[in-house]
């Protein structure tokens, strides 16, 4: 018997080599994961991950526990059915003999059983929920929060707790509030590398009535620019503006937009002021030489007058500011930065207890600045967040598309 039994182990070891050298590499799309932090000094999150299981006749679906976090308070539902399923915790060599050749040995892994088998040409929908203990990626620092964490996943979403505003974020990410009131980090990553996210939040949320936005966003009519302007290089184009908020009751802001001028000859830029918006406070400088250039604001019928083109037709009672400067020599350009002040009621205001900032915005690099003491709660365009030295929160919104960007944000004040 023990001599048989000698002979046999061989023969098992064999099969299972056969068996992990012939599994199908997992594959899975749809991935989406979300991020609940819990309170602070729990250093928890609570992960609810969707995924798909595409592999044709796959009767169990591996995700991997990342090293260095303690996961507790599993389950697992299929998404068709929302009804449990049976998983189990494994080893990376169970995890590639059972269905995934190459999981990382040195990893553990949730063990999903599958509904039924994946069928050819359909697909396995599963919700992962486990809980996370991981002190290195959420922790305290200082009265904030810090949420540091390289996230894989193409699409995910970070719930802040209960009371706490949004300080900073380095992704360019959706800002968006729940029904209960918290604020919601989302972003699709793009680029082929992990997301290096870190998000930095602080307590101080005022609390709000839960309701409906009720704003009405302005007329936004869709022009296709010409061929040429659509396939001009983007990531080239110097234009870039930064919008301050002021109190969002005056419905009120100033901005600054930096732009160069490399025609031979041009010596007049012409920014005219779009329908409901009126300017005030022109002024201009040439930033290549400090020197400061003359500014006037005309109307439509003025500019008509003087047979001056601002390029694009203007109302009569429409505005238009006029900056002139020494014309652009051969081979030269001039950097030119026009600051204004504007007051736009339709685009610019408070609903309810909230400001709100509806605006397009056309060039590649744009910047919203909040008004002191208020706080993003929404931002339906994804922006990188960050708060200045004066304690303003600054949104910057880049947009590698030839199209405009309709830029909503809803901001709430910091609570005393």
């Amino acid at each position: 018997m023990a001599r048989a039994l000698l002979r046999l182990l061989p023969l098992l070891a064999l099969g299972a080599a056969v068996t992990e050298a012939q599994s199908p590499p997992q594959t899975q799309e749809d991935d989406y994961t979300r991020y609940e932090l819990l309170a602070p000094d729990t250093a928890q999150f609570r992960i609810y991950y969707e995924v798909t299981a595409t592999t044709p006749g796959a009767r169990f679906f591996f995700n991997v526990i990342r090293k260095g976090s303690v996961a507790t308070d599993e389950r697992v539902l299929d998404l068709e059915t929302g009804q449990p399923l049976k998983w189990e915790v494994v080893t990376g060599a169970q995890a590639r003999t059972e269905g995934h050749p190459a999981a990382d040995l040195d990893a553990e892994w949730i063990k999903v059983h599958l509904a039924r088998p994946v069928p050819e040409g359909g697909e396995g929908r599963v919700l992962i929920d486990k809980t996370y203990k991981d002190a290195k990626s959420y922790y305290r620092d200082g009265d904030a929060i810090v949420f540091d964490r390289s996230l894989g996943i193409r699409r995910n979403s970070v719930l802040l707790p209960a009371g706490y505003r949004l300080v900073s974020c380095n992704v360019p990410s959706q800002v968006l509030t729940t029904p209960d009131g918290r604020v919601m980090i989302s972003f699709m990553n793009t680029g082929a590398a992990a997301a290096p996210l870190v998000i930095k939040a602080r307590p101080g949320l005022a609390p709000f009535s839960s309701r409906a936005a009720t704003a009405r966003g302005p007329s936004a009519p869709v022009m296709l620019p010409s061929q040429a302007d659509r396939l001009a290089e983007r990531a080239h184009g110097d234009r870039e503006i930064v919008y301050s908020l002021e109190d969002p009751a005056t419905h009120a802001f100033s901005l600054f937009h930096d732009y160069t001028e490399s025609r031979p000859g041009t010596s007049q830029y012409f920014n005219v002021v779009r329908a409901g918006s009126r300017v005030s406070r022109p002024a201009a400088v040439n930033l290549d030489t400090g020197e400061r250039l003359q500014v006037e604001t005309l109307s439509g019928a003025e500019l008509k007058a003087r047979h001056l083109d601002a390029g694009d037709p203007v109302e009569a009672d429409g505005q238009v500011v006029v900056v002139t400067f020494p014309a652009v020599r051969p081979g030269g350009a001039s950097r030119l930065r026009i600051s204004e002040t504007y007051m736009d009621p339709a685009r610019y205001g408070l609903d309810g207890d909230e400001l709100v900032w509806d605006r397009s915005f056309g060039r590649p690099r744009n910047t919203v600045v909040l008004p002191a003491g208020w706080t993003v709660v929404a931002s339906a365009i994804p922006a990188t967040i960050a708060e200045g030295g004066d304690g303003r929160q600054r949104l910057y919104f880049e947009n590698n598309r030839p199209d405009d960007m309709q830029v909503l944000i809803r901001a709430r004040p910091v609570a005393r």
